[in-house]
């Protein structure tokens, strides 16, 4: 695949059924093959996409836990293959003994990589799983450059910009935000995209399950931190967006030349940000 300079992502709001993985695969694929009709480049579903995720307890997360290299993802692989596409998916990854909340970027040659959530809420299917083993990574994606994080990780924000420094073009989050997340979904990920200037694709699921409702509200922000998609609360629905990787290289913004000039990135003064990573105790 050429590399563009121009890509068109496609954010895939659906509602998961808890437990039901073959039936959320077959959603998963047909949106896929939808997205890839309107010619979209990377395809992001909500998190915990494959499995739900208001599980009561471990056992529950790992009967509906797959292997990074399983079968199931092996479906997507086949499908990116076919229609040269990108894809990040939420799912529970089974590792021996070990489970993880986990996101898989798919491509036209496989699985590119998996990103393992770091910070976990009391929550779901996060109360039981095993915390992240693995640092923050930034992938290719046919020429764009893509950071995976998931749901809460967005609450701290030295994640985004970790992943910014390491060079993402695009923040890909998916998520699963339950009522009391409205704050998040319609400040913070502007925010993120902004103090970063990067462009910014939060992915949420809606529907009910065990007990909570999920409040929508998918979008996809630019490097200003403006919103150029933002889904209904309740719907199940595709965004799309077309995004310039230039845009979110050009990290020096030039508003009144000699006047008004700033570098998010080159203006920090990292001396001064000890207290952000003294150990608080926890991993």
């Amino acid at each position: 695949m050429s590399e563009l300079k121009q890509h068109r992502v496609a954010a895939v709001q659906m509602d998961p059924r808890l437990g039901k993985v073959n039936e959320n695969l077959k959603t998963i694929l047909a949106k896929l093959a939808e997205a890839a009709e309107d010619d979209a480049h990377l395809v992001v579903f909500p998190e915990c996409a494959l499995s739900g995720y208001g599980f009561g307890s471990r056992e529950e997360g790992q009967a509906c836990a797959v292997e990074a290299e399983g079968p199931e993802l092996g479906q997507l692989a086949k499908l990116c293959s076919e229609r040269k596409i990108y894809c990040v998916t939420g799912f529970l990854e089974r590792d021996g003994a070990r489970l993880f909340n986990a996101a898989a970027l798919i491509g036209p040659s496989g699985l590119v990589g998996v990103y393992r959530k770091v910070h976990l809420p009391y929550l779901g299917i996060d109360m039981f799983v095993d915390p992240g083993d693995r640092p923050f990574e930034v992938h290719d994606a046919g020429g764009m450059r893509i950071g995976m994080h998931i749901c809460y990780d967005a609450g701290f924000p030295e994640t985004a910009r970790v992943l910014s420094l390491l060079g993402a073009d695009l923040l890909v989050l998916p998520t699963n935000w339950p009522t009391h997340a409205e704050c998040a979904a319609e400040h913070m990920v502007p925010t993120r995209a902004m103090e970063n200037t990067v462009y910014a694709i939060a992915v949420n699921r809606v529907g009910v399950e065990s007990g909570f409702r999920f409040i929508g509200h998918s979008s996809i922000v630019d490097p200003n931190g403006n919103v150029l998609a933002f889904a209904s609360h309740d719907r199940e629905e595709i965004l799309y967006a077309d995004i310039d990787v230039e845009q979110a290289r050009r990290k020096h913004l030039v508003r009144v030349p000699g006047r008004h000039e700033i570098d998010r990135i080159a203006d920090r003064r990292p001396a001064f940000y000890q207290p952000i990573v003294a150990a608080n105790g926890r991993d």
